[in-house]
């Protein structure tokens, strides 16, 4: 890191009893990924008009903030959040951590390392206050995770009065991945959000990301399509099969929306998954074979862009069928299983 990456001045404000000073995230110099700003209800991961128009689903879980980021760098020994909460999620089979609960990553040898999670109180109503200690060591460079399930309307970070703080590493100059999919693509039930699979393959490649998974509500309706086939991104990656109601609907819309994106984007990558099954049914089977059979469909026009996998064998890899919480939502271990599968495909693209 260069001198004039920072801000040489010390850090100014008021600080609280704990000798705290808090910055809006929105301020120079914090960068925040994966989110647009925060309108009247809250963060949110797409145009949220387009999401009106797909599904009641989509327009609210538009406002879980799965998916964001905020980089920034200090030498402050303590780091605080202020948030301003909307609404949360209580479930019953995942963690507080990862449905409202933010997590510190800070980069250390080349690599960002888990720093500690900021953890809400069980009776939370509109946001709460946390405080990690990392110690002291100079400038460093971090990266804190927004929750899987929550709405943050506003979010602010403390740090200790008379410390520096500067702009955070940039990730790789290339447009942001996109995944689009269902309540494991949003994130469901990884115990903290840097658990979630897209985090894991950002933070392993070093390329950003934009989270649009939908718990119980990707079904691929045309405006959705439009709105993927629009947005820029280096690589497309569609995890859509868990929320096609039925077996009909996933061979009537997903021909459509890969037909769409190519029409529009004829070069970009695609990736196209199944679900993670490992001990799949004869339904999961079908669909898995539905999702194959338009990989297979493209690469016999000619499309040399697109990539399959299979979600029977992406759980093989470490735990089988320890690797959810219910049969059907990834934990951490699966999560992992699912991120390897992604990087390995993504390390051959890049």
């Amino acid at each position: 890191m260069k001198t004039e990456d920072f801000d040489k001045n010390f850090l100014v404000g008021t600080p609280d009893g704990n000798g705290l000073c808090y910055m809006n995230i929105t301020e120079k110099p914090f960068v925040t990924y994966g989110l647009m700003p925060s309108d009247e209800k809250g963060y949110h991961r797409m145009n949220p008009k387009v999401a009106k128009k797909c599904n009641d689903g989509v327009a609210f879980l538009n406002y879980h903030t799965a998916g964001g980021r905020v980089r920034f760098a200090t030498d402050s020994d303590t780091i605080s959040i202020k948030a301003e909460s909307v609404f949360m999620s209580k479930m019953p089979h995942m963690a507080f951590t990862g449905s409202i609960g933010f997590d510190l990553y800070e980069k250390l040898e080349g690599e960002y390392i888990y720093r500690g999670s900021f953890i809400p109180p069980v009776d939370i109503e509109d946001g709460y206050t946390s405080s990690i200690n990392v110690g002291e060591g100079g400038m460093r460079d971090y990266t804190l995770n927004f929750p899987l399930y929550g709405g943050i309307k506003k979010l602010e970070i403390g740090l200790k009065a008379g410390s520096k703080l500067g702009a955070g590493e940039k990730y790789r100059d290339m447009l942001p991945v996109v995944y689009y999919g269902s309540s494991i693509t949003q994130g469901g039930c990884a115990s903290r959000p840097g658990n979630a699979y897209q985090t894991i393959v950002t933070r392993k490649l070093d390329i950003d990301h934009i989270n649009l998974g939908f718990s119980g509500s990707a079904k691929a309706e045309k405006a959705m399509c439009d709105y993927l086939a629009n947005l820029e991104m280096s690589v497309f990656v569609c995890d859509y099969d868990h929320n096609a109601p039925t077996l009909e609907h996933l061979r009537k819309t997903l021909p459509t929306l890969i037909e769409t994106f190519r029409k529009k984007q004829p070069e970009t990558p695609i990736i196209m998954m199944s679900r993670p099954q490992c001990r799949p049914n004869e339904d999961e089977i079908a669909r898995r074979d539905t999702v194959k059979g338009v990989y297979e469909s493209q690469l016999a026009k000619g499309d040399k862009n697109i990539f399959f996998i299979d979600g029977s064998r992406i759980t093989l890899f470490f735990g089988g069928d320890s690797a959810t919480v219910d049969g059907s939502h990834p934990n951490d271990l699966g999560f992992m299983c699912m991120a390897k599968s992604v990087w390995e495909v993504l390390e051959k693209i890049i």
